[in-house]
């Protein structure tokens, strides 16, 4: 058994923010039925290089355990097919701008009305109400807007954008988390809400305690580059080869740090708070001492004692690491068109109901035939006249 098996979730999302949120409810059992624009699909099937056999790299990392059906909703007879998918559904996800799905008769407010069972979750920049609501949202501009680029990057230099799209990501994943909790929520009173989720409201609840340090101090947290700004040393140091992370989270493990890198410090950095106040000073002694041995010389030893510590990795060290393999974080599937591709795993470990990677991301349009058929009843004659009239 999955966790969300039984569970039909109706995606009629792009790009990345719906997707990721999907995809996770997918990986748990869920069947999602992602509805797509005939022709052309999710933006996301034109975004590259890579792609392999014509197949989006991107697209295909978001969207495995998926069934893609084009329909263009825009269509009457369209909207008629999806007004008929949302009644065998229990949960409808979509991102497209607030007051779009309105116009169509595909909002909350009207669904809820027909569906009361009906879990309704909507991803948007800015949120359903407020005076930003219908502004787009755009990882970029969210992770500016939201602080994050404010305390990434060097202390002299340019705010930075992480490396991944993380306010899109943790958007889904919120969304996620907001669907079961909304799940779980109807088991008790029979009835669907709606799930909003803000891209800005998603990026704000990640400064966790860099907004504490704001509100204690009313100073608003600067650029430190790859340093802590609680925690001294917890930063990247340079070994004869190579960076490599340390982490000395508390004065014993500093201790031992010192131990390992022969440094006799006396006193005057015995405590985490000395350590934060002198770290001009300190970080220079800490890094020519580091500079004398290689990555795998500090690291050994610094792991046999006890010091949290690790090398800074490209992506190909990374999924060549035995611990991911041994994790499942690492998983094949054969893609219709692609042939063989390889994706991330699923991260939630469950022991008794597990979650999975079932089935590769769909080519674009590869269930509709079998969704029309099987889930609406359609006759063959019934799909070729949508198809020629270019419903689907």
């Amino acid at each position: 058994m999955l966790p969300l098996e039984g569970i039909t979730v109706l995606d009629l999302t792009r790009v990345l923010s719906g997707p990721y949120c999907t995809m996770l409810l997918a990986d748990m059992g869920a069947r999602v039925i992602k509805i797509e624009q005939p022709g052309k699909g999710d933006d996301t099937r034109a975004w590259g290089p890579p792609f392999v056999n014509g197949e989006s790299a991107y697209f295909m990392s978001i969207n495995r355990n998926k069934e893609s059906v084009t329909l263009d909703f825009k269509h009457a007879d369209g909207r008629a097919l999806l007004e008929r998918l949302v009644g065998r559904s229990d949960v409808l996800v979509e991102n497209f701008r607030p007051g779009t799905l309105t116009k169509l008769g595909f909002d909350h407010a009207t669904l809820s009305a027909k569906h009361s069972r009906l879990v309704y979750a909507s991803v948007s920049g800015f949120g359903q109400t407020g005076p930003r609501s219908k502004e787009p949202g755009y990882d970029a501009v969210i992770q500016a807007e939201g602080g994050l680029m404010s305390i990434t990057g060097p202390a002299d230099g340019p705010p930075y954008r992480l490396g991944v799209a993380i306010a899109d990501i943790v958007s889904g994943m919120f969304a996620a988390y907001g669907v079961a909790m909304a799940l779980f929520a109807r088991e008790r009173t029979g009835r669907g809400q709606q799930v909003d989720l803000a891209m800005l409201d998603a990026v704000t609840a990640l400064l966790t305690y860099q907004a504490g340090n704001f509100f204690a101090s009313g100073t608003p947290p600067g650029r430190l580059g790859n340093r802590h700004p609680s925690i001294v040393p917890y930063e990247v140091f340079a070994a004869s080869d190579g960076d490599f992370v340390l982490a000395v989270g508390n004065d014993e493990l500093w201790k031992k740090f010192c131990g390992v890198a022969e440094l006799d410090l006396g006193e005057r950095f015995a405590t985490n708070r000395q350590r934060v106040g002198g770290y001009d000073e300190l970080r220079p002694t800490v890094a020519r001492a580091l500079t004398a041995h290689p990555r795998a010389y500090w690291i050994e030893r610094l792991t046999a004692a006890g010091v949290p510590c690790g090398s800074v990795r490209d992506l190909g060290e990374v999924f060549a690491d035995p611990q991911l393999t041994a994790r499942d974080m690492i998983v094949s599937l054969e893609h219709a068109v692609a042939g063989i591709v390889r994706q991330v795993g699923v991260p939630v470990k469950l022991s008794a109901t597990p979650g999975g990677v079932r089935t590769p991301p769909p080519a674009l349009g590869q269930h509709t035939d079998a969704v029309l058929e099987h889930d609406l009843g359609l006759t063959a004659g019934a799909i070729a006249a949508l198809r020629r009239d270019k419903v689907i």
